[in-house]
């Protein structure tokens, strides 16, 4: 519970002061500046292809860059069909918080309310909590095992399976003590909203969240013609087909055009056609400081909160401070990125080039994200950040 008072004191700051203390600062840059800012990013990155969604004030500026195929000579589009990687799991957190404040379920029920009958969830000192599973301190691993050779991007674990390994998992740690990047956890995360709503957990992100939002293209089921869109980087990454299996942490295809509507809804526009994200979904909830550890959340720089699957970077009081969120796999890196005070926010997906040009996109596209709206780029860290060993960007990163 005491994570929960620290989320509701901060949700006003969070949304509030920064607005108020960015108040005098520079209007954000003209769509030519974006445009610039974006090429050039494209251009370090030796991708195959990219899209590039800025929503700032209500406005909307969308490009892409490269080739939907390596010679394919065409441009990407709006509709072009991309994989969310783990930006899925933003979408649970929507979910989640829906069924929370619905009394559906709450925040620290145990994962073992949830479980397939006759099943234990590994327990180390105290249970394991929704929570806990949501801000990646649950103890649980990033991966059960690794997938079989051969197996379809963002299709293993299944339901059955994953059930069937959890009670053999020692926890790394006591739940709620140090942070470990898990796509596992999300997984048993929708699996547990799943048995709480009595619904197919797709059919629960469709009803709750995709369909209000008009979201048409955001799916776990893309057709033929979808996948005929798909973008393709460099490197053969195996079909594009069904991603249930993964639906709570790395399976959702979209578009940019949908992803427009998701950053507004983000941002609370007006013009995002349903509503505005509950606050308490991207709210700080544990500090990095009060955790013994903190593995896999530094991607796009160092944390200094943690949320219920997003990210916080610089103090909340910062003019610009940003709420983020990365992905990646099977042949694409993917970013969301918010700075509220200037009601400014970024979506991002590339796909691998036939050379890795080792440039961190996220770090890069923070800098995009801030000069869109007008506020000087983030301080270089006082310390080096200690990272833990990162996957080539070529494997099935789902970050």
């Amino acid at each position: 519970m005491r994570r929960l008072q620290l989320q509701q004191a901060l949700i006003a700051l969070v949304f509030t002061l920064p607005v108020m203390l960015a108040c005098a600062q520079a209007s954000p840059s003209d769509l030519k500046t974006i445009d610039a800012l974006g090429s050039n990013l494209f251009l370090q990155s030796g991708s195959t292809g990219m899209v590039l969604v800025v929503v700032y004030d209500n406005q909307v500026f969308f490009r892409g860059y490269g080739e939907t195929a390596p010679n394919s000579h065409r441009l990407p589009t709006q509709d072009s069909l991309l994989r969310l990687c783990s930006l899925t799991k933003i979408f649970t957190v929507d979910v989640l918080t829906k069924l929370a404040a619905d009394k559906t379920v709450q925040l620290d029920d145990p994962l073992q309310r949830f479980a397939p009958p006759h099943t234990l969830v590994p327990k180390r000192s105290r249970a394991v909590t929704l929570v806990d599973l949501a801000t990646h301190t649950s103890g649980l691993p990033r991966e059960l095992s690794n997938a079989p050779p051969g197996t379809a991007h963002f299709t293993f674990p299944d339901y059955r399976t994953r059930w069937r390994r959890l009670p053999n998992q020692r926890l790394r740690s006591t739940p709620g003590t140090a942070a470990l990047y898990s796509n596992i956890g999300y997984d048993f995360l929708s699996d547990a909203l799943q048995s709480a709503a009595h619904k197919q957990y797709a059919a629960l992100l469709a009803e709750r969240t995709l369909n209000p939002l008009h979201m048409r293209q955001t799916t776990f089921f893309p057709s033929a013609e979808q996948c005929g869109h798909l973008l393709v980087g460099a490197h053969d990454e195996g079909p594009c087909t069904v991603t249930e299996a993964t639906a709570g942490s790395s399976g959702l295809y979209s578009t940019a055009a949908d992803m427009e509507i998701w950053l507004k809804y983000l941002l609370g526009s007006r013009s995002s056609g349903g509503g505005a994200e509950d606050p308490v979904a991207q709210a700080v909830y544990i500090l990095p400081s009060n955790l013994i550890s903190e593995k896999g959340l530094d991607h796009a720089g160092e944390p200094t909160g943690i949320g219920l699957g997003w990210i916080h970077i610089l103090p909340l009081e910062s003019p610009s401070h940003i709420i983020e969120k990365t992905g990646g796999g099977a042949g694409f890196e993917t970013y969301i990125a918010i700075n509220h005070a200037r009601r400014t926010a970024i979506f991002l997906a590339a796909t691998d080039g036939a050379i890795d040009s080792h440039l961190n996109l996220f770090n890069a596209a923070n800098k995009l994200l801030l000069a869109a709206a007008g506020l000087p780029p983030l301080p270089p860290p006082v310390t080096p950040v200690v990272r833990a060993g990162r996957p080539h960007r070529h494997r099935n990163l789902g970050h």
